[in-house]
């Protein structure tokens, strides 16, 4: 099934088209023998994250002026987050949306959010605002690739619609990944599915 036009040209395997008997062959098969692969990783995350932290400094130092000349509030924003084996941390983001945005508890961002600020536009359409959460890869609660951590609340939720949602946790979670790269933000089921 690996050459269907559909996984050639998405190039991602549409999770009804796996049987879990599928899915326990291919990771074993991919588990073996990774050990090297998995310190080489672990080893690029720190000298890369390292390497940026330092050289985006500047850049996030005036980013966090602006966020607080725009309306006086906090610069950085946390939010929980679940991990890998399914370990909740705590991630740090350049703040994007108004001070109390979701003071009705956690939800998606839509598009042309009213909670999200100016700047705050212009940091998510560059995916700027992820930049802190380099300190997360340098002290291992992150890779640079991997699925994006969701929040507990939506995470919980998306483990009872999306068939082996919970296989994301068998790695770090990344600052970039898959999608990242193919899609804009999340802001649906359907998106994360």
């Amino acid at each position: 099934f690996l050459k269907n036009p559909f996984i050639i040209q998405y190039k991602r395997i549409p999770s009804f088209f796996l049987s879990s008997s599928e899915l326990l062959n291919l990771f074993s098969n991919i588990s073996r023998g990774r050990s090297f692969q998995i310190r080489l990783k672990r080893i690029s995350d720190i000298f890369l994250s390292l390497i940026l932290l330092i050289l985006l400094l500047p850049i996030m130092c005036f980013l966090g002026l602006l966020i607080s000349l725009e309306d006086n509030g906090p610069i950085l924003y946390f939010q929980d987050r679940v991990g890998k084996n399914g370990n909740k941390f705590r991630i740090c983001k350049l703040r994007t949306m108004k001070v109390n945005a979701e003071v009705d508890g956690a939800q998606w961002s839509k598009k042309n959010d009213i909670r999200i600020t100016r700047i705050g536009k212009f940091l998510r359409s560059s995916r700027i605002d992820e930049l802190p959460q380099l300190y997360s890869v340098l002290i291992g609660e992150m890779s640079l690739i991997g699925p994006r951590p969701e929040r507990p609340e939506i995470d919980s939720n998306l483990k009872k619609l999306i068939p082996f949602y919970e296989l994301r946790y068998l790695v770090k979670p990344g600052l970039s990944g898959w999608a990242q790269v193919n899609y804009p933000y999340g802001s649906s089921y359907k998106d994360a599915h």
